[in-house]
């Protein structure tokens, strides 16, 4: 079974003054579709932070996904995409290229989004966006496709031609 793990970059969630309702989404999607989730914390917008939690959780090996809520936005404090630059070693930019792709069919502002995604040894980091309705698009559009991914990134694939 693929493990997951899940942040939430968010100041006043993490103050306990805002229900982090994205992370629950998150959860709800990957339990689904297999994956048994080891990880879900709240952490505040703050770049060295988010970046120290993805390197522990990549480094230890503590999931094969790992999935950020938050922070991809414009606002001064949206420091996700930074934090998961700083950590990963290898891009992976069809991911939220496909995610903006995707949600442009409902809503302009998807152009807004600066989410990025890569890999920091065998896990597989992806920045989703803040709200629930988007989290929802997002992640119900490439989960199926994530799982050969992480296949292949962990030498566990047994049949890479395309479908």
């Amino acid at each position: 079974m693929k493990r997951v793990a899940i942040i939430t970059s968010s100041d006043s969630g993490y103050r306990g003054e805002r229900e982090d309702v994205s992370g629950p989404v998150i959860r709800e999607i990957v339990a689904a579709n297999g994956y048994q989730v080891v990880s879900q914390v709240i952490l505040p917008d703050e770049l060295e932070q988010l970046s120290a939690a993805m390197k522990d959780i990549a480094d230890q090996h503590r999931a094969d996904l790992l999935l950020t809520t938050g922070g991809t936005g414009f606002s001064s404090r949206d420091s996700m995409p930074e934090a998961t630059r700083a950590v990963i070693e290898r891009e992976a930019p069809g991911i939220p290229e496909t995610m903006r792709a995707y949600s442009a069919q409902y809503t302009k502002r998807a152009m807004l989004s600066r989410a990025v995604a890569g890999i920091r040894k065998s896990t597989l980091i992806i920045n989703l966006p803040g709200s629930p309705k988007a989290v929802r698009e997002c992640l119900e559009f490439i989960i199926t496709e994530l799982g050969h991914g992480i296949e292949i990134m962990t030498g566990q694939a047994h049949d890479c031609a395309r479908k």
